[in-house]
């Protein structure tokens, strides 16, 4: 007997997909698998838990029970998926199977941490479950390491600064968000940091972690020692492709997925994080919750094929918000950028003066659905 679709995994991919699922179809059997307790809870909520005082159990929005009754879905959580026989179209744990007519691969990211003497002495927060593992320790610290410039290691700087700790920032690049945009852009975000009193070093790298009774001191390249009580890593994230590679999938950056998010396997699909879409990882809830409607309609016998329109990025930084969009990352763009006490709004143009990346802030942001919709892809 078929347990209907399979999806391995809890996260809002998961979810929108069951979610989806039920817009076309109520009764097509749903299971989902999941190494946490499937409770629901807002991720981007961990960029904002310091400032906002909120406990682990503070982000929970909907128990496991609650969602497997609303959404008629058999549920089994707390389950490492061991194995999968692409085959015989089954899911294995340590001590059960599953026999699926389609898979769903939800199996999110993970977050990287330092190739670097001490580096497990570092905390995470990735997930609910790791916010809970750390919280007691994060609420105590009052010094904090936070490694990584980029969106998470921002957004985590400007909240743990905002809940009155000493925020260290430290980055490998010359620049904050090296990655989305130019130095002269990110300038803005960076000072206002600086002006809250996050001390931000770049162009430095991690040499070493070391504990000393309750202090962590942290070695950087240059010898530069720096005390405190907690490190966050906030480098990357790394797609969870492992049961994938194991089952022989087409792995490259993420579980390599066609326009209807089918995988190299026949029946076998994958969403979210762990998704590499046209060569590129996207864990973004925008792209994540189109991918999920696209899927859910493949799933209950319609044709359909993913298509992203432009798409804004938000970063959560209260006290500078910021939006991008577009090819921000381009480097033979020619940026033209206005900045005033009301904000910044930095447009990218290509050789041929069309636009094709942008990022505004603060009251300037309403512009962006206009910019938006001016954007060349």
């Amino acid at each position: 007997m078929s347990d209907g679709i399979v999806i391995i995994g809890s996260g809002f991919a998961a979810r929108q997909l069951v979610k989806n699922i039920r817009k076309f179809d109520v009764e097509m059997p749903l299971t989902m698998i999941a190494a946490d307790s499937i409770d629901e809870y807002n991720k981007p909520d961990l960029s904002h838990v310091m400032s906002n005082n909120q406990r682990a159990e503070d982000m929970t929005r909907q128990r496991a029970g609650e969602f497997a009754e609303q959404f008629n879905v058999r549920l089994f959580p707390k389950i490492w998926v061991t194995d999968i026989d692409p085959v015989q179209r089954i899911v294995k744990s340590r001590d059960r199977q599953w026999r699926y007519d389609s898979l769903v691969l939800a199996t999110g990211s993970s977050a990287l941490l330092p190739p670097v003497p001490g580096h497990e002495l570092m905390l995470t927060l990735n997930s609910q479950d790791e916010y809970r593992a750390a919280e007691s320790r994060l609420r105590k610290a009052q010094r904090v390491l936070i490694l990584g410039g980029g969106l998470i290691g921002c957004e985590l700087a400007m909240d743990f600064c905002r809940a009155g700790k000493q925020v260290t920032l430290v980055d490998n690049s010359a620049s904050l968000l090296s990655s989305l945009m130019p130095p002269e852009v990110s300038a803005r975000l960076q000072r206002r940091l600086s002006e809250m009193g996050v001390e931000i070093i770049l162009s430095q790298q991690l040499a070493a972690l070391q504990r000393d009774g309750d202090v962590l001191t942290a070695v950087l390249a240059n010898g530069r020692r720096i005390e405190a009580d907690e490190a966050i890593a906030a480098i990357g994230l790394r797609a969870g492709t492992a049961l994938a590679q194991h089952a022989g999938l087409t792995v490259n950056r993420g579980i390599v997925v066609d326009g209807a998010l089918g995988t190299s396997h026949e029946h076998i699909y994958a969403l979210g994080d762990c998704a590499e879409i046209n060569g590129q990882l996207m864990p973004f809830l925008q792209p994540i919750q189109l991918s999920a409607m696209t899927l859910a309609k493949n799933l209950t016998g319609q044709q359909a094929r993913l298509t992203l329109p432009p798409m804004l990025v938000k970063i959560k930084t209260p006290e500078l918000p910021l939006q991008l969009a577009g090819e921000t990352r381009r480097a033979d763009l020619n940026w033209q950028i206005l900045a005033g006490p009301q904000g910044l709004v930095a447009k990218g143009y290509d050789s041929e003066q069309q636009l094709r990346a942008f990022v505004v802030s603060e009251e300037q942001m309403p512009q962006a659905f206009t910019l938006l919709r001016e954007l060349v892809q």
